[in-house]
This record gives structure tokens, sequence and C-alpha cells, in this order.
């Protein structure tokens, strides 16, 4: 039995992460600070699906989940050192798959200083504590924003990513290197995802797919930024799972890349994405249409051939599929909640 460290656990892709690998039968311990950045009832929601019981969390104290026996979660900043050293001594973890961070581009344009906090001197003590305590493999996120404005398409990882056009960006791109150095120095086995665009049931509040359908329920305007053009690659959850995993199973046999991209491959518009959100609830939308904001980019697209070529990820969700999948697990979520649809 393999012992895993999932920070950002009562996140989006931490939660997926946390409830795949547990099948597994492995021991995971999930951390995260549920900071509020969003609303934490989704993130409290997330926990009692993996039997955490939400009145028994407090600041560095470690809780059993009533679900699954192999499952323990405790609250925790990674900006606090001292306590993350004290825990991988206690702990002794053979993987830990780093998730936690300050989300979102626009927000980064007004709270920088959180950014800084969280995604460069929380995610040096992630490395500290590898260094003093090593495991044997460090998967981390970073994310598809480095490439800023890239124009040559679709982005790989071999392109020039010097010029982030968000702090947000500019913090995964110092993940990079940082991770790079240690791995240099300190012999750390690690590998860097390049996240673009996920979406799927539990997903977060401030993503497009979202804010969208919670708008288009509630009978609000729609704004759209980039009038609707902008290029996402969308990728639904479960081929992220699948690919992290696939990477965790395979790194033992061969040593990933530092950097891979994990994508759909296959971008559309953001006017696409409405029209699927619109057939999925059979509710037509009212939009307002804007100019593109600061900070965002105007494509996504990734080149997979390289976690292609490293551990076979190929993505089966088209968007048809997967925003009927969200679609089903939002409207069953208001209903919880006790909200009309």
């Amino acid at each position: 039995m393999s012992k895993f460290l999932i920070t950002g656990a009562a996140g989006f892709i931490g939660f997926h992460l946390v409830s795949s690998l547990i099948k597994d039968d492995n021991f995971v311990f999930g951390l995260d600070n549920i900071n509020d950045y969003y609303d934490v009832s989704l993130k409290f929601a997330r926990l009692r699906e993996c039997g955490i019981n939400s009145d028994l969390i407090a600041i560095n104290s470690q809780v059993n989940s009533e679900k699954w026996e192999n499952y323990q979660f405790t609250r925790m900043d990674l900006e606090d050192k001292a306590g993350l050293i004290k825990l991988f001594k206690k702990e002794k973890f053979d993987y830990v798959v780093n998730l936690a961070a300050q989300a979102g581009v626009r927000y980064s344009i007004d709270n920088p200083d959180v950014y800084i906090q969280s995604n460069i001197i929380g995610f040096f003590n992630i490395l500290e504590a590898c260094r003093y305590y090593p495991v044997k493999f460090l998967l981390y996120a970073s994310s598809s924003s480095v490439y800023g404005d890239n124009y040559k398409t679709p982005f790989s990882e071999i392109d020039n990513v010097d010029h982030p056009i968000s702090l947000y960006a500019a913090t995964k791109k110092s993940n990079e290197l940082m991770a790079f150095t240690y791995s240099h120095l300190y012999k750390i086995p690690l590998a860097g995802l390049r996240f673009f665009t996920v979406y799927g049931p539990w997903g977060r509040p401030d993503m497009a797919v979202y804010k969208f359908t919670e708008a288009i329920l509630d009978n609000k305007v729609l704004k759209v930024y980039g009038n609707g053009t902008l290029l996402r690659d969308f990728t639904f959850i479960d081929d992220i799972i699948d690919g992290i995993t696939k990477i965790l199973d395979h790194q033992s046999s061969a040593n990933p890349p530092e950097i891979l991209n994990i994508g759909n491959n296959h971008p559309v518009t953001v006017n696409a994405l409405i029209s699927e959100i619109e057939h999925c609830l059979n509710i037509k939308p009212v939009i307002e249409f804007l100019p593109i904001q600061p900070g965002d980019v105007k494509a996504t697209f990734a080149d997979i051939s390289r976690i292609n070529s490293y551990c076979n990820f190929t993505p089966h969700t088209n968007l048809s599929l997967g925003i009927k999948k969200y679609c089903d697990w939002h409207l069953a979520y208001r209903r919880d909640k006790g909200r009309t649809i």
C-alpha cells in the first residue's frame, strides 16, 4: 500500500483524485486550507462526499474519514512550513501530488499578495519538505496559462513561456523553475502538469462552465468576454484523473519528462460551450458580449503528444458528453441546496 499526500484535497481536481486513489486501496492523506476564494460550502460538500465530518475540521487537526478507513484529512496552510515539515516527518509519504494553489487569472490582478504567499512560498515549503523527507515522486500542478498569448498552436512543452500575462501565470512559471532547481540539486523525482481548462461535476464556481450554468438557471444575463470567440481546450475531469493516475502508475518504471501538458487537444469557442449548456438545460440564455479582459488569453490548445508517448494518455470525453454529465450534477447539487431549477 502506497501513502499519498494530496494537497488541495477539498478542491475540484483534488477531490476527484482522492476518490480515485482511495479505490485502488492506497492510503491517502488530504490537506487543504479551505480558503474563501469561492463558496466554502462546496468545499465542505466535497469533503463530506469523502466521509469527512466538517464539524470536526479545525486548523492542523487530523480527521478520519467515516467512509474510507484509509483516508485522513487535515486543514493546513502550505505557508505553515513548520507544520508541513512536521507532517512529512510523521507520515513518511511515498508520493505527493501538490494541487493546492491560489487559482484564478482575473483575481490575481486585484489580489497579488495571496498568489505570492500560496503559490510561491507554499510551493517552496512543499519542495523543502520533499528535500528533507524524500518521496518517491512529486507531481505538481502548473497551468496552461504559462503559455500567455502564444500564437503558435497547439501549445507544446518546448515552446517559450517567458512572457506570462497574469501574475497567476507568472507564479506557475516560477513553480516550474523552482521544481527544476530542487530536482537538480536534491535529486527529487518530479513532474509538473500544465492543466488546460478542466471542467466537470463538483467544478469551481469561478469557472465559465459553472458560472454560465448558474446564470442561465437563474435567468441572469451571461457576461461573455471576448465576444464569445475565445478558444478554450475544455478538458473533462475524468480524463484529467485518468492522466494523473497513469503518470503515477508509470513513473516507477520510467521517469516522466519534467513538464507535461494535460488537455483535450480539441479547443472550442466559448460560444460553442454556451450552446452545449443551452441544449442540456433547454433554456435560451440572454447574453451580453464584452471585450476581452486583462490577463485573458485568446486561445488555449494543448499538444498532448508528449504525455501520450509517456503513458498512453488519450482523452475520451467530448464537450457534448462532458457538459451533459456536468449539467446533471449541477441540477442535482442545486436541488440538494434547496434551490429551484
